[in-house]
This record gives C-alpha cells, structure tokens and sequence, in this order.
C-alpha cells in the first residue's frame, strides 16, 4: 500500500524536474526507495498532471513509458514541447537530469 504522503511527496518532486530535463521511474524510486512500478502508479494517478508533470518521467532505457492524461503520443508532444528531441526513446546522455539529494 502506498502511503498519500510518500504519493504527494513525488508528485512535488516532479515539479521540481526543470524544463529540457526528465527523470526515470527508477531514479525517483532510488530517491524515495519505492519499486519503479510503484512510482509508475503514481504518475496514473497523478489528477493534475499541468501541476505535477509526470510526462517528464521516462524508462529507464529512455523509451516514454505510458501516460494516462492523453496517452503516449501526448507525452511525446509534450516532451517535444519541452524541448527534447525525440526519435524513438529519450537520449538519456543528454536529457536525463541529474538531481542533488
């Protein structure tokens, strides 16, 4: 069972991706010590994905993963919109960001 405050504890994370960057599902739950499918559920239940930008969250191999606010073809545009480029997956060399604990 996840507990709300760890859910809204990663949800604030999210807002803290900047623009141009994207976090992995197994990177926030390294930083959170949660399973990354858990972290996954988080973002399908994510209400306010224009508050929390759970779009910005890829696999770990740089593919997008799913996202329940318009589906996969959404996330792409937003990520595009974002500012990465995309060709199948997400260049992680380039795009993944590096947080500080």
């Amino acid at each position: 069972m996840l507990k709300p405050e760890v859910e809204k504890k990663v949800l604030l994370f999210l807002k803290k991706i900047p623009n141009g960057k994207v976090a992995t599902y197994k990177s926030i739950g390294d930083r959170f010590k949660l399973h990354p499918r858990l972290v996954g559920l988080v973002m399908s239940r994510n209400k306010h994905p224009e508050l929390y930008p759970c779009f910005k969250v890829v696999k770990s191999n740089g593919e997008l993963g799913g996202y329940s606010a318009g589906g996969v073809k959404k996330k792409a545009e937003l990520l595009k919109r974002d500012g990465i480029q995309l060709k199948r997956r997400v260049d992680l060399k380039r795009y993944l960001w590096h947080y500080i604990l």
